[in-house]
């Protein structure tokens, strides 16, 4: 799917909304609703009214890592980024040229044997491209357990240029993060979620909508570069995994916050619909053509109009809703990134049908 737009710099969400003026939260971003391809506006804080007793929204618990360390090759001034733990202790990094603005551009990749000097002594050595020599992700070889003190001590959230200026750690947190006891995370906010407050949270409660928390730890994607999504670690425990099946069986949408949710549910996900509980790592690419087995909304950011994302949002909602939608959001001037405001999608009709696998609206 190719969305033919261009978002104006100036819908770039420079700062995050609770420092665009006095009396804003987090949930003071613009909300657009899709119910099938009519757009409505709302604001965040609204969001409560939008939903019913009976819903599960399903949200990523992975925390956000300051994935961004300074370092040398030879003389040359460079940034990593960290982008996610193997298996076997090595990590996939990014390495980048630090643009004399505060933020990066690309560089080439490797060559293999390629040593990073690290603060505090620790040293990094490219081993093999991810998809190849040349490519910008590597994988690394680092100390074993140097990683997560590094990043405490040394590290600041990725930024991409559109960004005015780095901020703490904690603006790139959603409510629902949760520590990682290996040191692993999201090289990136999975951002969708950062507008709810605990305030909002605890009205949904009330309402008697519900959470299910999963978590896929999201790696580097680069504003440059258009891929498909790297293999990416998740988990869907059981008691989500109950959750979920509950919903379904029931009145109540399932609605994910975030692509990150709808990857990770989705990879949980027998062809039967049933999800089960599953850790490990997911390839999973949602498409029009594989369909969405489990998910009946979703809550997304607004970001440029990559292949992979637009894809997925597709699979869920109909290109019908999504070019609809972001005509609308670029009508209405919404702004973009990870600090802009939000999209959600919703059935228009009920809130699933048996085996449905696309475009079931």
């Amino acid at each position: 799917m190719t969305l033919a737009l261009r978002v104006p710099e100036e819908l770039s969400a420079r700062v995050p909304a609770e420092q665009r003026g006095p009396g804003r939260d987090r949930d003071s971003v613009r909300l657009l609703v899709s119910r099938g391809s009519e757009p409505a506006h709302h604001v965040f804080r609204e969001l409560p009214g939008l939903l019913r007793a009976g819903d599960l929204l399903v949200v990523n618990t992975s925390p956000t890592l300051a994935a961004a360390v300074d370092g040398r090759v030879g003389h040359a001034r460079v940034v990593v980024h960290f982008s996610t733990l193997g298996d076997d202790g090595r990590w996939a990094v990014e390495v980048r040229e630090p643009d004399g603005r505060g933020t990066t551009r690309p560089r080439a990749g490797g060559p293999a044997g390629t040593e990073v000097r690290l603060p505090a002594g620790v040293r990094l050595v490219l081993e093999e491209g991810l998809g190849g020599p040349g490519g910008r992700l590597w994988w690394a070889r680092v100390a074993a357990g140097a990683v997560p003190g590094l990043l405490r001590e040394h590290g600041r959230a990725i930024r991409y240029s559109y960004t005015e200026r780095d901020q703490p750690l904690s603006v790139y947190q959603t409510v629902f993060a949760l520590p990682s006891a290996d040191g692993s995370g999201s090289a990136e906010m999975p951002s969708a979620a950062r507008p709810f407050t605990a305030r909002l949270v605890a009205e949904l409660v009330s309402r008697g909508v519900q959470f299910a928390p999963v978590t896929l730890h999201t790696g580097v994607a680069s504003a440059e570069a258009h891929e498909p999504p790297y293999p990416e670690r998740f988990a869907v425990p059981e008691a989500s995994a109950r959750l979920i099946n509950a919903a379904r069986a029931g009145a109540g949408r399932v609605v994910a916050v975030g692509t990150t949710a709808v990857r990770a549910v989705e990879s949980a996900a027998g062809a039967d619909g049933v999800v089960r509980a599953r850790a490990g790592w997911t390839d999973l690419v949602v498409t029009p053509e594989r369909g969405v087995r489990v998910v009946d909304g979703l809550l997304t950011g607004l970001h440029e109009p990559e292949a992979s994302h637009l894809l997925m949002l597709e699979a869920v909602a109909g290109r019908a809703a999504i070019d609809r939608g972001y005509e609308e959001a670029l009508r209405g001037s919404y702004l973009w990134h990870e600090f802009g405001d939000v999209h959600l999608l919703l059935p228009e009709g009920p809130a699933h049908t048996e085996h449905c696998v696309s475009n079931c609206w």
